[in-house]
């Protein structure tokens, strides 16, 4: 969907988009002799300007039908313009309309406001119908142009120097995590990122298994042996900060689909595990955001991409592999893979990048679901003030995040009889233990954070940025991260 703003509003057919706050129809002025009657249809459908809520009703503006929608800003929070531009397109993108004007004369939004209505809105018009060919006329989106009008100054070059790169960021997010296993495993993940990247002054490097294995990853190589999808580590670096800055780390699990191995899941829902590389996939949109809007910081991203499968190859439970860290690991639970793989891509990060900090995104535990469902990812970190600072770009981007303890007392429930450590601890407080296996690999005193997003990289339901499917969280996240924490 193309993107306009304009002084004023453009000839022709198109929607028209009115936000309302609350009791305040300062904004319906424009519509003139037709005030009344849209006012009146809107007390009809019991619309009263609360956030995300909306009112539909047609004009006749000189002979011809002209759509009205209203749309709630509530009492104008930080959220308003995310909502008032997602609710448009959610309700718009099917409806026949190819064109829709947001009109913001009545709305007291900054520039920066005014382009988070455009990032809404271009989010929110996002799907992944590549492989439905047989959709009806009714099924298929007419929304291709969306012109705001009556912006403040300088909206529209915030939302081309800003906020257009985070959204190409979360739309290779989504792609990465929409498609099925069979089009995106550890090979063709790289080269779609690599297309996407081509030109935007991001360095990729690729290591393949053998080289690999002659670093030792042991962890890492053990989850994808079950596998023919050959696995690969994935490094993008950005050096926008200037030679010889320490770079903050960003580390994905690239499980890119997860069987369970010889410990297998239940047939019910395996096709969901397409998307546990979303930690990866974040990982490499954030870097493209970074990138495309050329962060004055230095930024390494890290994907280990591996299939966990259970051919007569799969590691075993009770095997005891050595990571590249030298620790050895007695693998309890071939489903517990994810862990496995971050150990050695964060040795990997530290001992070549010596990153002034890591941050990891995994899609890691099913606990985590079940102690903060679909709302909130976890976060757990060595250190408060990383922490603080996560969970404020989450606040600011609306990507939540609640903080998980972890401890000495959880740390023993992983301790092995025959290694140094194993990779699943009992069954209560699972995504802890999780975390507490992941903090064994840090190194030197490293800050760290771990954000288990197992239950928000997905939704069964369409949210104010995003339809059923992926959501591309953590990739807005990451980004604001960066430039509030290494941009200043």
């Amino acid at each position: 969907m193309q993107i306009r703003f304009s002084a004023t509003r453009p000839e022709g057919s198109h929607a028209l988009v009115l936000p309302v706050a609350g009791i305040d129809r300062a904004g319906l002025g424009v519509l003139g002799a037709a005030r009344q009657s849209v006012e009146a249809a809107a007390r009809l459908q019991r619309f009263e300007g609360e956030a995300g809520g909306s009112a539909e009703s047609f004009i006749d503006e000189g002979g011809t039908a002209r759509r009205v929608l209203l749309v709630g800003l509530g009492a104008s929070g930080e959220d308003a313009a995310e909502k008032l531009g997602g609710t448009a397109v959610a309700k718009l993108l099917l409806s026949g309309e190819t064109s829709a004007v947001i009109d913001l004369s009545g709305a007291r939004f900054g520039a920066d406001a005014a382009a988070k209505v455009a990032l809404a809105a271009s989010l929110r018009a996002w799907r992944h119908d590549r492989y439905r060919t047989r959709l009806k006329e009714r099924q298929k989106p007419t929304l291709t142009e969306l012109v705001i009008v009556g912006a403040a100054d300088g909206a529209e070059a915030r939302w081309t120097e800003r906020y257009e790169p985070v959204l190409k960021g979360a739309c290779l997010t989504r792609e990465l995590v929409a498609e099925p296993a069979n089009i995106i495993y550890p090979e063709s993940f790289v080269e779609r990122c690599r297309a996407a990247m081509d030109g935007t002054g991001l360095e990729i490097e690729v290591l393949d298994g053998p080289a690999m294995e002659e670093l030792g990853m042991g962890a890492l190589l053990g989850v994808a042996q079950g596998s023919v999808r050959e696995p690969r580590l994935l490094v993008m670096r950005w050096n926008g900060g200037g030679e010889g800055g320490q770079p903050i780390a960003l580390i994905g699990k690239g499980v890119t689909f997860d069987t369970g191995g010889i410990s297998i899941k239940p047939a019910a829902g395996m096709e969901s595990m397409k998307w546990d590389m979303g930690g990866a996939g974040a990982v490499a949109g954030a870097m493209l955001a970074i990138a495309g809007r050329k962060a004055k910081a230095n930024v390494v991203g890290l994907c280990g991409l591996v299939e966990n499968m259970p051919d007569g190859n799969a590691q075993r439970p009770g095997d005891v592999v050595t990571s590249m860290s030298g620790q050895t690991v007695e693998v309890i639970n071939t489903d517990a893979e994810g862990r496995l793989v971050l150990g050695d891509v964060m040795t990997y990060a530290q001992r070549t990048y010596q990153p002034k900090l890591m941050v990891d995104l995994a899609t890691l535990t099913g606990a985590m679901v079940i102690s903060l469902g679909h709302e909130y990812a976890g976060v757990f970190s060595n250190d408060d003030g990383l922490a603080n600072d996560l969970l404020a770009a989450g606040q600011a981007t609306g990507d939540k995040l609640w903080r998980m303890p972890i401890g000495e007392a959880y740390d023993r429930l992983i301790d092995s009889p025959i290694a140094d450590i194993k990779n699943v601890g009992p069954r209560e407080g699972g995504s802890i233990t999780a975390a507490q296996f992941l903090q064994r690999f840090v190194e030197n005193g490293t800050k760290w954070a771990h954000l288990d997003v197992a239950g928000v990289v997905w939704s069964d339901k369409p949210g104010t940025t995003y339809d059923k499917g992926a959501t591309s969280f953590g990739v807005r996240l990451l980004d604001a991260f960066v430039e509030a924490t290494a941009e200043r």
